[in-house]
């Protein structure tokens, strides 16, 4: 029987593989469910937390209380679904990606794009508006 820890890694790769099957779709404010895009689309929550839900995980569709639904993880320690956050200055963070590997997130980014990778670690942008990550618990 797998441990704890291998049995949520494995929920995590189920997370960040759903939001990589969404790469492409546009963006679309409020958009996202568990069950897909709504609105033929995503924000960048509502990728969250339907990649999340295909994990077996619930999270809310808005970015600051899904900063608060999971364990804090440390950049050091980041592993595929882990949410990454950005934005926001000490108040709740305003963007919300999901970890794949090596630096790298895949997150619905603004309005007239889509669902796209982007190597976040690498990026003077988003590191310099990094809040943190959390590891959303399963259900």
């Amino acid at each position: 029987m797998p441990s704890r820890e291998s049995a949520l890694a494995l929920r995590g790769r189920i997370a960040a593989d759903a939001a990589l099957r969404q790469v492409g779709r546009p963006y679309v404010w409020g958009g996202g469910s568990s069950a897909g895009p709504t609105g033929g689309g995503f924000d960048c929550s509502g990728l969250a937390l339907h990649a999340w839900a295909k994990a077996g995980a619930r999270l809310a569709h808005y970015t600051g209380t899904q900063f608060r639904q999971g364990r804090r993880v440390p950049f050091s320690r980041l592993r595929p679904g882990d949410l990454v956050f950005f934005g926001g200055g000490t108040g709740d963070p305003t963007h919300v990606g999901v970890y794949v590997k090596d630096g790298v997130m895949v997150h619905a980014p603004k309005s007239g794009d889509v669902v796209r990778t982007a190597d976040f670690a690498a990026s003077p942008y988003y590191l310099s508006r990094y809040r943190g990550a959390v590891r959303p618990i399963p259900r």
